[in-house]
């Protein structure tokens, strides 16, 4: 064989080996810390195709074909964690919003019960743990949209009794109490210019519950606001880098700058349109994002943030949730420490549940009651209201007088 064949043979098989390297080291860290999704959007799947009728063979979550998550796959994926997305669209606001959010938060608790040698419903981070050593993923419910608690702090409560430990403020729609992201682009324009006085009540209240503050899908006036009010660290659940995609979904450099004081969290969302700012993107290109919020914010403000089958798109290498063990190779041969690598698959988000929990517990001595004031009713949008509780506003007080005096006047021309 010609020298410069062999050569070329043996850096192939350099390559290889190489290749092989990472590869078995992502799955021995990933055996021991697997992953902790920050998003995954399999309960809408589940209403769009069955309408939540977990009971049909074709609704089997063992097999489920055509969607990004299955049993299966999440096993190859070393998925030990899922933040499963209770979501339901903008059109359902002012509408039966809180209703279709309970049937999503609803179906991912009958997930844990119809699957129990799989998932496992858990509500704190040491319940996350507990799941890791029994070989369950973790399940857990994100409320993906402000909207769905309809303006409600009561309802808010209710979802935490239920199990909900995050909320995503806006989806892809203002509500009566903050801006999202559309703002800082053509569609839309600011409302609130950010959080409300009622929206930071909120915050408030979400950190004496012990419940995560999401801030994907918010505008970079809400997300500053809630960084600053928030007494604990917030969650991006499924954002990316701004300075690699300028598309404003995702995370500029002063809000990351915010992230890192703060100790906060951005898991990196695998949407192309958010991955390359167009249909098609890479993994490479992820790892992309990943190293960015590294250098900026820092190794503890890395995460995974998936929104596996709530997108029609992901990146070329990460077609699916069994393939997370390949992003971790990608940062193994990027030169990411086991630490680091640790950290973004679960740790991180440990620390940031940690601490939020944390929060809950030293507020809980303040002697701090439930928020009970309700949001002004003139701030509620949408005409299928009542008014009970609320004061009277006085319109039907003014008209009294002209309605006695018309009647008096009917009698005497009568």
């Amino acid at each position: 064989m010609p020298l410069k064949a062999s050569c070329l043979l043996l850096l192939s098989c350099l390559l290889l080996c190489s290749a092989d390297q990472y590869q078995l080291e992502a799955e021995r860290i990933m055996n021991t810390t697997p992953v902790i999704d920050g998003h995954n959007d399999l309960p809408w799947q589940l209403l769009k195709k069955f309408n939540n009728q977990l009971s049909l063979e074709s609704a089997n979550l063992t097999h489920l074909q055509d969607t990004h998550t299955n049993i299966q796959k999440l096993r190859l994926g070393h998925v030990g964690a899922q933040f499963w997305a209770a979501y339901v669209p903008c059109d359902t606001q002012n509408k039966d919003a809180v209703k279709r959010t309970l049937e999503q938060i609803d179906v991912i608790h009958r997930m844990c019960h119809q699957y129990p040698d799989d998932f496992e419903c858990v509500t704190d981070s040491a319940g996350i743990q507990n799941a890791f050593r029994s070989r369950r993923v973790a399940s857990l419910i994100g409320v993906e949209g402000g909207h769905s608690i309809d303006s409600s702090l009561a309802v808010l409560r209710t979802f935490y009794q239920l199990g909900v430990r995050y909320m995503t403020l806006t989806h892809s729609c203002n509500t009566p109490w903050a801006d999202n992201w559309l703002v800082d682009t053509d569609e839309e324009e600011a409302v609130h210019n950010g959080l409300t006085g009622f929206g930071k009540r909120l915050i408030r209240e979400m950190n004496r519950l012990g419940i995560m503050v999401d801030l994907a899908h918010v505008s970079v006036k809400t997300m500053k606001d809630a960084l600053s009010i928030s007494r604990a660290p917030v969650i991006f659940s499924h954002s990316s880098a701004y300075a690699i995609c300028k598309n404003r979904r995702n995370v500029p450099d002063d809000v990351l700058s915010q992230v890192k004081e703060t100790h906060s969290l951005v898991m990196v969302n695998f949407y192309n349109d958010y991955v390359s700012c167009s249909s098609k993107a890479n993994i490479s290109q992820v790892a992309e994002h990943m190293d960015y919020i590294k250098r900026i914010a820092g190794a503890e403000a890395v995460g995974f943030g998936g929104d596996y089958d709530g997108v029609s798109r992901v990146p070329l290498g990460l077609e699916d949730v069994s393939k997370y063990p390949d992003l971790v190779a990608e940062l193994l041969r990027r030169k990411w420490t086991e630490q680091d690598v640790r950290g973004a698959l679960a740790n991180n988000l440990l620390r940031v549940f940690q601490k939020v929990e944390e929060v809950r517990d030293m507020m809980a001595p303040e002697d701090i009651t439930p928020d009970d004031v309700p949001i002004a009713f003139q701030d509620l949008e949408g005409t299928c209201r009542t008014r009970y509780g609320y004061p009277d506003n006085g319109e039907r007080l003014q008209l009294l007088p002209a309605v006695l005096a018309l009647s008096v006047l009917l009698k005497l021309l009568l």
